[in-house]
């Protein structure tokens, strides 16, 4: 699951995003303590910061290079601002994406959903995270997640899951699951696979997600 920290001094606007954003499933942290923002920072680890420029005893150009004194993480500013100078200095100061107030909470999450694409790859094992449309695959939890709901996944089901969200725009052929799920497949039956994707469709199918594996006759699995 990301977790990303808001960084907004308005209380409406903070609580709306934090609200939009959990129905995505992501973790959310909003400070209420400006002075101690970097150790909130540190705390928290987020994947993602939204930040506002006007805030309480230092802006938010001052916060980002703080923040970039200990990390890369993405940062998307979010201000009433709308001068190309402002826009320019906060991408100079290691801004990845700029949002101007007022915004659609729509453009919110699109933009949320490119930068952690761009920041966070499919193939991308530090986080032990991998997304397909609105599906979270935890591989270090064996959890997958769906907006507010949450399943338990065995380790077969959690590589079955993993192999076709990496190979999302292909087939994934029977021969090449077994031979990613099992050392070597002359010892397994062929039913066995089949067991297993079918019990991982249910488990999909409880938490809404229903025809999410697709069955190619006589090739394999997709998406």
């Amino acid at each position: 699951m990301y977790k990303i920290l808001i960084i907004e001094d308005d209380h409406t606007i903070s609580s709306i995003m934090e609200n939009k954003l959990k129905q995505w499933n992501y973790e959310i942290v909003s400070i209420s303590d400006f002075k101690n923002i970097l150790s909130e920072f540190t705390a928290f680890q987020p994947h993602l910061v939204l930040m506002d420029i006007n805030l309480p005893y230092y802006d938010g150009f001052y916060w980002c290079a703080k923040i970039r004194q200990l990390s890369s993480v993405p940062i998307i500013f979010i201000s009433s601002r709308d001068t190309d100078s402002d826009k320019i200095r906060a991408i100079a100061q290691g801004g990845d994406d700029y949002l101007e107030k007022p915004f659609s909470m729509d453009l919110l999450i699109a933009k949320v959903q490119a930068v952690l694409r761009r920041t966070y790859s499919y193939s991308d094992h530090t986080l032990n995270i991998l997304q397909y449309q609105d599906l979270i695959l935890d591989l270090e939890r064996l959890q997958v997640h769906c907006s507010n709901r949450s399943i338990e996944v065995t380790p077969t089901e959690s590589r079955i899951l993993a192999l076709l969200i990496r190979n999302q725009d292909k087939v994934v052929s029977r021969i090449r699951f077994m031979r990613v799920l099992w050392d070597d497949e002359r010892f397994v039956d062929d039913n066995t696979l089949t067991v297993n994707v079918n019990r991982l469709r249910r488990k999909l199918e409880s938490i809404g997600l229903k025809n999410y594996i697709k069955t190619i006759k006589g090739e394999g699995y997709s998406l």
